[in-house]
């Protein structure tokens, strides 16, 4: 030590003071990113076409109190078919004796933890009964999306309920695709039937491609969720089972998708979309999930009887999960 500079030497016992409370600041540091990053994690669900199987919705229920997501995704497809819709002694009103009713009481047991519930029909749900969503919405059961869009943490979630042309004869969520033209077998939205009247002018001009232009507008869809009915065209998710190569001689395409959703994605690149409506689809493609350019695209359809549960986090959805739950 050279005399007059001041300095004086360190003890040991202070250098070890100094070490360790060092070595706390950078523990504490460590553990404030691993609380950030755990808390970044948000898990979402997404289901489809449970055609009012109310064993399936029960076994949702039962995932949704275990893990607590923040949303839940309904695809449409939601009502029970044909009489059963308020004919069931045991039902009564599937909407509102059975499923507000049920995620109300659902939504009170979680208390804050219950999740975002948003939903739309698809085209197998009369839309006479659309009014009963609507109130139902009114109450707090969920949010009705269809045509419209939500705010779920940093994500836009957009709604929308329309699927192209099919054989079926039920139109009332039926629109032309990018034009009027018809796959060989397919009724027209002009014929079929509607439960509720629409304006001639607008089933026969109305199309997917003008409804998404007008819904989504110059939004910037890249951290977005879209919710669809329909599929993609050519895509893994859009894939029927044709029992016949032709009809009346004209060939079929196994791919029944929507070229306006497809070019929707491909245009405006949201971060997830979300489809059903073709159970068979994963089944015979092998696969329930797609990437178009850098879009992840997911499928809850399921042509067997149990529940398809997609969990994904908006923010990593190249991590989701598919899982059949037994109903």
């Amino acid at each position: 030590m050279r005399r007059g500079t001041g300095f004086q030497p360190v003890p040991p016992l202070a250098l070890a003071f100094n070490r360790c409370r060092r070595l706390r600041a950078a523990l504490r540091s460590r553990l404030r990113g691993l609380r950030i990053r755990y808390q970044a994690v948000s898990t979402w669900f997404f289901v489809s076409d449970l055609h009012g199987r109310r064993a399936r919705f029960e076994r949702l229920f039962e995932q949704i109190a275990a893990q607590r997501p923040v949303a839940v995704l309904i695809g449409g497809d939601i009502l029970p078919g044909g009489a059963t819709l308020r004919d069931d002694p045991q039902v009564g009103d599937f909407v509102r004796d059975y499923l507000a009713p049920r995620i109300l009481d659902l939504r009170t047991a979680l208390g804050q933890a219950a999740p975002r519930v948003l939903l739309i029909l698809g085209n197998d749900d009369p839309r006479c009964e659309e009014a009963a969503f609507v109130e139902a919405a009114a109450l707090g059961a969920w949010e009705y999306i269809h045509e419209r869009r939500a705010r779920v943490d940093d994500c836009d979630v957009y709604g929308y309920g329309c699927v192209p042309p099919t054989p079926f004869r039920l139109k009332d969520w039926e629109r032309y695709d990018v034009s009027r033209y018809l796959d060989p077998g397919d009724v027209s939205p002009e014929d079929g039937v509607r439960t509720m009247r629409v304006d001639p002018g607008t089933i026969r001009h109305g199309t997917i491609r003008d409804d998404l232009e007008r819904l989504t507008g110059n939004a910037d869809l890249s951290t977005a969720v879209l919710l669809f009915h329909a599929p993609p065209y050519r895509s893994a998710l859009d894939r029927v089972h044709r029992r016949l190569a032709s009809y009346e001689h004209a060939p079929l395409d196994e791919h029944v998708g929507s070229v306006a959703i497809r070019e929707l994605i491909e245009a405006r690149g949201p971060r997830v979309t979300l489809h059903g409506h073709i159970h068979e689809s994963p089944r015979l493609a092998g696969a329930w999930r797609e990437r178009i350019g850098g879009t992840w695209c997911f499928s809850a359809a399921h042509d067997g009887p149990e529940l398809a549960l997609v969990r994904f986090d908006p923010c990593d959805p190249a991590a989701a999960t598919r899982e059949l739950i037994r109903a």
